[in-house]
């Protein structure tokens, strides 16, 4: 499952393609699971045509666009097989890449398709949401950080790390065994298996809280 550092790098491709820019047409495929939380892709078409990207940001391993108007913003999350890529370019992978990459368009297993218009300096642009698997989610929000998904998880290790005193305090009042701490999405928001095992140890007390507290920082830097 793509973990924060590979989310944020998503969120950087989207920002670099969308931002500043008038979404012009969209393309989607009808799903009930992928579009979550009683949207349906013609509703996420109708709020989203015509309106400018102003912000691309990511909290935890949640990305989302905010668009000028008074509309709702799309709010997304990969799952385990999502992603979005630029047309043209070849996709990021979480981790690794396949031996062979799909160059076709649209690539199997999209969702929608963003189509930018065009600027002074910049031809048209089209963005796409891929998701294997269908374990995505995409959903439409108000306030972006103040609903769900983004309001129920816990701190985000990027951009908005507690500090080493606020960190102790929800370490030791939890009483999880470390492992099931980490992956608790609603203590640290973003943190994964593949990061959690590069910070774990066997031992953990509270005089390693701020091994802890050093390793998280470290492990989800980019």
């Amino acid at each position: 499952m793509p973990e924060l550092p590979e989310v944020h790098r998503i969120a950087g491709i989207v920002r670099r393609a969308a931002l500043g820019r008038r979404i012009r047409a969209i393309q989607s495929t009808e799903d009930p699971l992928v579009f979550a939380d009683g949207i349906t892709n013609e509703v996420f078409e109708e709020e989203l045509v015509g309106r400018t990207v102003t912000n691309v940001g990511r909290y935890g391993k949640v990305f989302y666009a905010e668009l000028d108007g008074h509309e709702r913003h799309p709010v997304m999350h990969l799952g385990m097989t999502g992603n979005m890529y630029v047309r043209g370019t070849n996709p990021d992978f979480y981790r690794s890449s396949p031996k062979k990459v799909d160059t076709q368009w649209p690539p199997r297993f999209w969702k929608f398709i963003w189509k930018m218009e065009s600027t002074l300096t910049e031809p048209e642009t089209e963005l796409v949401f891929v998701d294997t698997r269908r374990l995505g989610r995409i959903r439409l929000c108000k306030d972006v950080l103040d609903e769900p998904p983004i309001s129920m998880l816990g701190f985000d290790p990027i951009l908005s790390f507690p500090t080493l005193e606020e960190f102790s305090s929800k370490v030791l009042k939890r009483g999880l065994p470390i492992e099931s701490l980490l992956l608790d999405q609603t203590f640290s928001a973003g943190v994964g298996n593949w990061v959690a095992d590069e910070i774990l140890s066997n031992n953990f007390g509270e005089n390693q809280v701020k091994e802890l507290y050093d390793k998280i920082s470290l492990k989800t830097s980019y």
